[in-house]
């Protein structure tokens, strides 16, 4: 809905009605720095509400059979795909990504995440083991567990939500999603297909906010017993942390640290799109990129010179240019963190090669940070390799989101 000046106002959607909150949050153009929305800034009021609608809600969605819970899922599919475009145009503008990467992986994706769970709810099977000489049987029955919190990232929004909401609401399950403050429009916009996909009132809430004010008050609930959180390993901590005295069921997808290992035998044709594409898809903002490339040193300037040549040829641009391969960073503090990891690296390395300007349009820069030589560590571990890092960023006007600054886990 317009708010404040013509700008998209969000609400949250709690027992199957869009609400309106006292107070928002600025949410930025990630390519530009401007604010172009309003998100709710929830807080304990509106998670208490979600839980009453879920907490209503489960009875009947998990007294239905598996069938009637897939035909919903499917309908939902059905309703996201038709919208494909319009969410892939949010998506892209909200999270800084590629055009293209939201209509070719991230919109897609989240439509084959309800069909994937839609389809493999039907086909459950209880387990049972035989024990004669005792005269019993074991066996294993599933059953819903009751009102789920799923708390989600900003680098793939609508997909990484999507992966949360379907299998949870395919086993019975009702759900509190919490988007990501920086990229809550897709999320937005899907409650606005539940009612006609047949999701009844209270089976998905969707509370918008921060961590500390909406995540916190939903995972140390006593009535939330599930949590589905992906995020950082200290987020994970805190969560950990105030769900203990609960024992509450919890699943923590937290970052990595992603190396590639090139050997000498490796078909450098097929290998350097291929690392060029895992170090940097999405401005490198997946826990699956590679952030970390090991080279067998016989084949080591070979490979370094074709890597820079590929990379050269990668376009950063304005999200919205179907030709870019690279978008806008997420938030001036994630720009803010590039100087010190640069410094970072300077210590670390003997010598610090060139620094290679790939692109500067829209005020994107990519550089790739290039050592001849590795750290006295990692030549005592792998004395024939040798290793080179990267990082990319992009330059912002805009402020901080609350919640996020150097003292916040979340």
């Amino acid at each position: 809905m317009a708010g404040r000046g013509g700008l998209l106002m969000l609400e949250n959607f709690i027992g199957g009605k869009f609400l309106p909150c006292s107070s928002y949050l600025d949410s930025y153009d990630p390519s530009t720095g401007e604010v172009y929305c309003h998100v709710p800034n929830s807080g304990e009021e509106e998670v208490e509400a979600a839980v009453e609608a879920a907490r209503a809600a489960f009875p009947g969605w998990s007294s239905r059979s598996p069938q009637e819970r897939s035909q919903v899922l499917q309908r939902l599919a059905d309703l996201l795909e038709q919208s494909l475009e319009e969410l892939a145009q949010a998506e892209s503008k909200d999270q800084g990504k590629t055009i293209t990467l939201a209509r070719t992986v991230d919109i897609p994706r989240a439509v084959q995440n309800f069909r994937f769970f839609a389809s493999s709810t039907l086909h459950h099977t209880s387990e049972c083991t035989q024990m004669d000489h005792l005269g019993c049987l074991h066996y294993t029955v599933r059953a819903p567990v009751g009102i789920a919190a799923l708390i989600s990232p900003w680098n793939l929004p609508l997909y990484l939500l999507t992966w949360k909401i379907a299998p949870a609401i395919a086993a019975g399950n009702t759900v509190i999603a919490k988007p990501s403050e920086l990229t809550s429009v897709t999320a937005w916009m899907m409650c606005r297909l539940l009612e006609k996909a047949g999701v009844p009132p209270g089976v998905v809430n969707v509370v918008f906010g921060t961590g500390p004010r909406v995540g916190e008050a939903l995972v140390s609930h006593p009535d939330v017993p599930l949590i589905s959180f992906t995020g950082s390993q200290p987020t994970a901590e805190r969560i950990t942390q105030l769900s203990a005295p609960h024992c509450k069921k919890l699943s923590l997808e937290l970052g990595g640290k992603n190396p590639a290992i090139v050997f000498e035998d490796a078909n450098l044709d097929e290998c350097i799109p291929t690392t060029v594409r895992s170090s940097f898809a999405n401005q490198g903002e997946i826990c699956l990129c590679t952030s970390r490339i090991f080279v067998q040193k016989s084949i080591y300037s070979e490979f370094l010179k074709r890597f820079v040549e590929a990379t050269r040829m990668w376009k950063v641009g304005i999200p919205s240019d179907p030709s870019a391969d690279m978008g806008a960073l997420i938030s001036k503090a994630h720009l803010e963190k590039l100087p010190v990891l640069l410094c970072q690296l300077r210590k670390l390395m003997y010598k610090v090669g060139d620094i290679l300007a790939v692109s500067q349009l829209v005020n994107v820069r990519l550089c790739i940070l290039l050592s001849s030589s590795p750290s006295t560590s990692t030549q005592t571990a792998a004395s024939d390799l040798q290793k080179f890092y990267y990082v990319s960023g992009q330059k912002l006007h805009q402020e901080s989101s609350p919640g996020r600054g150097p003292n916040s886990v979340w």
